[in-house]
C-alpha cells in the first residue's frame, strides 16, 4: 500500500490513479501531516442490481428463525437490554 502527501496527489493525480487502474497498487492513501485522510481505489466494476441476492440458495435459516422476535421485541420495548 503506497501512502503520498496531499502535495504529492495533488501533482501526481494522473500517475496515482494509472498505478490503481492497472493493479500495480491496489490502494493509495492520501495523508495530511503524516495522518491517512483519504484513499484512492479502483472503482467496482460490478453493478449493484447483480450484487443483490447473491447469496440466494447458499444458506437455510433454520425453521425457528423468528421464534424469539416477540421476546426480543419486549425487551426492547421495555429498555430492559
Amino acid at each position: 500500500m503506497l501512502q503520498v502527501n496531499v502535495a504529492e496527489a495533488k501533482k501526481d493525480l494522473s500517475r496515482l490513479i494509472r498505478l490503481v487502474e492497472t493493479d500495480k497498487e491496489p490502494v493509495i492513501t492520501v495523508a495530511r501531516n503524516g495522518n491517512p485522510v483519504v484513499q484512492i481505489i479502483r472503482a467496482g466494476q460490478t453493478p449493484v442490481s447483480n450484487r443483490i441476492g447473491i447469496a440466494k440458495g447458499k444458506f437455510k435459516a433454520p425453521s425457528d428463525f423468528d421464534a424469539g422476535n416477540k421476546e426480543i421485541y419486549e425487551m426492547l420495548a421495555r429498555g430492559n437490554l
